[in-house]
């Protein structure tokens, strides 16, 4: 059978408003009801697209975490949030999961603003932990009357991010009652349970076995044999032990923190029995959870990782709904040939990205070359370093990360690259309003950070031609820090295939005369301002800046000596990008023009179609055409 491996039942999970019903079932009830929050996450999400393998992997430990803890007054902390759909459908927003990812509904994501349930926001990886350790925290420090447990749930790849492990040394240190709850589905810390593990596992979460513990502990405490300081070293030795006498090692062997596990993670009634045991011991706790991503259906078991976003499928055979054909290539792609075709010529080139290998297309230059791409996981700091230490040795990395992650590694651009001159050439994906995944997902904000670095050269393309040209550019020349920006999706559909052209740095092309009006663009979005131009039929002037930094002078003094309003547009935030460049360039050198700035607006921008985002910031082709008409009534 290539679909779901379950059975519709639908009694259970259509008289669930809130948790406090799942707290009503017996525990016997919640297999079946875990079988039908798979079965609607499937149905649904076969028409409306989302992340999918994820929130199928993780169902147990949502009803398990719903049924034991009070939520919400209890906190459950979700990493990244992929996994939460079923968190939201038992948390009163089934009826509503039509419209998730959506313009005007759910977010794809935890959002508090959205649900009480929603503890903290979710989008990037890796903080939870640090999250849930401040909730723990505060609640001690509020000395709140009754126990408040705070639970953060984390994937083991989120575990790999450097901010995880930040947040284990301070849990380890800090007095809390935290519980980190490991959702391991690669096997990337433990091999498969075996029986005396899984034995010494049940024995250790027991409330007697606990209860005898902890009295040794007063015990040994008051006879001063023991110290608190020494129970750092006792909890380490505990955890130790346990390796030694399962043969099996874990990364947590070190930390401070009592561990757990690893236990079956979709054994409901197991994990319920073990937060039940675990729930109100004292101190902070890793709990370990095995899990397959993509549980419960097959074709979603066989590939999880084409599985985590699959767009629309067939739900009976999991044939996926692919794209019309003939659609133009997408920026991904067009970057991922061009890279491997440069570095075919170019032995000095290197790939790098962070977990996103096939989401960033490196992965075309890593079949052909494997040798010289290296994924770091989801450590994006690291990923820019490690860069500057290749490029100091001559090399040309090439850093492969999307627009909102690489803002994790501002520092890391300016101590470890820029400070240093070195040649690194940050390839920066989803540039730009992104999408259904809404404002955790955004790359907004690339332009305005980037633009401040000393040094920095910040480019974006037109089309996917002047992509395939910025990357040869970027190796063909000597230069520093080199940053290339492009959006999600497919391109323009121009024939982008040719030979190399050097696209002068700090260059940039009129495409259109005019005389009432000057309007600068960069990027794809020049593509929109040339329709509002010939939609309206106005006299004006477009250029194509192609860059930021530096900004092409010859350019700004033509569009000066105009003595006309200027409209800059730019898929980026208003606050600090083009537009903002281009008024300190005309403020700076004594020219007074009215300008007007269509791009982000100085907020967040919610989920919705990219088209329904771009109407919303203000920078749609009809947005685009309604400013230059005012402008030419009023001039």
């Amino acid at each position: 059978m290539s679909g779901s491996t379950t059975k519709k039942s639908g009694s259970l999970l259509s008289s669930i408003s809130s948790p406090v019903d799942v707290r009503k079932l017996s525990v016997e009830q919640l297999p079946q009801l875990c079988a039908e929050i798979r079965e609607f996450l499937i149905e649904s999400l076969a028409t409306n697209p989302g992340h999918f393998a994820s929130s199928m992997g993780a169902v147990e430990i949502t009803v398990a975490l719903h049924y034991v803890f009070n939520t919400p007054y209890d906190r459950i902390v979700w990493d990244v949030g992929h996994q939460a759909y079923g968190h939201k459908l038992i948390t009163g927003r089934r009826d509503m999961f039509s419209e998730n990812r959506k313009l005007g509904g759910l977010s794809g994501f935890p959002n508090p603003a959205e649900s009480e349930y929603d503890t903290f926001s979710a989008g990037h990886a890796s903080n939870s932990i640090s999250a849930a350790l401040g909730m723990a925290v505060a609640s001690k420090l509020k000395a709140e009357k009754q126990r408040r447990n705070v639970v953060a749930v984390i994937g083991d790849a989120s575990v790999s991010g450097g901010l995880a492990f930040e947040g284990m040394n301070n849990a380890a240190n800090t007095p809390n009652n935290l519980l980190i709850i490991l959702n391991d589905n690669d096997m990337s810390i433990d091999r498969n349970v075996g029986a005396l593990n899984s034995n010494l596992a049940h024995l250790t979460t027991s409330k007697l076995y606990n209860d005898l513990r902890y009295k040794l502990f007063k015990f040994l405490k008051k006879v001063h044999l023991i110290e608190d300081k020494s129970r750092g070293a006792l909890l380490r030795f505990n955890n130790s032990l346990k390796s030694l006498i399962s043969k099996q090692q874990n990364l947590f062997e070190g930390l401070d923190i009592r561990y757990f596990g690893p236990f079956d993670g979709h054994d409901v009634e197991t994990v319920v029995r073990v937060l039940n045991d675990i729930r109100d011991m004292e101190g902070p706790r890793i709990l370990h959870l095995k899990t397959i991503k993509g549980k419960g259906y097959l074709p979603a078991e066989k590939d999880p990782a084409s599985w985590h976003a699959p767009g629309k499928f067939d739900p009976a055979t999991g044939r996926r709904l692919s794209s019309k054909s003939g659609s133009p290539a997408k920026y991904q792609d067009v970057f991922g040939i061009t890279l491997t075709e440069l570095a075919r010529t170019n032995d000095k080139i290197i790939g790098i990205t962070a977990a996103m290998l096939s989401g960033t297309s490196v992965s075309i230059m890593q079949k052909e070359m494997p040798h010289r791409v290296f994924d770091v996981g989801i450590s994006e700091g690291h990923a820019v370093t490690f860069a500057g230490g290749l490029a100091k040795e001559g090399l040309r990395p090439y850093v492969a990360i999307y627009s909102s992650f690489l803002q994790r590694a501002y520092d890391h651009i300016i101590h470890d690259v820029a400070l240093q001159h070195l040649p690194v050439t940050f390839c920066i994906d989803r540039a730009g309003l992104v999408g259904e995944d809404g404002a955790t997902h955004h790359g907004a904000y690339d332009l305005a950070y980037l633009r401040t670095v000393p040094g920095m050269i910040i480019a974006s393309g037109r089309d996917e031609a002047a992509l395939r040209n910025l990357l040869y550019t970027s190796q063909a020349e000597d230069h520093g820090p080199f940053a290339i920006r492009y959006p999600r999706g497919a391109g323009q559909g121009v024939d982008w295939q040719k030979p190399f052209a050097i696209m002068n740095v700090g260059k940039g092309e009129n495409l259109r005369k005019g005389k009432a009006l000057a309007v600068l663009t960069i990027g794809p979005v020049v593509a929109d301002a040339m329709s509002a131009i010939e939609n309206t039929g106005v006299d004006a002037a477009l250029f194509d800046m192609i860059y930021l930094k530096p900004l092409d002078e010859d350019i700004l003094k033509e569009v000066a000596a105009m003595d006309c309003p200027i409209v800059t547009v730019e898929d980026g935030t208003i606050e600090g990008g083009l537009g903002s460049a281009v008024a300190e360039w005309m403020t700076g050198h004594g020219y007074a023009r009215t300008i007007r700035r269509l791009g982000i607006p100085d907020e967040f921008i919610p989920q919705g179609t990219p088209a329904q985002q771009h109407a919303l910031a203000g920078f749609d082709v009809d947005s685009i055409a309604r400013v230059l008409l005012e402008l030419i009534e009023n001039k």
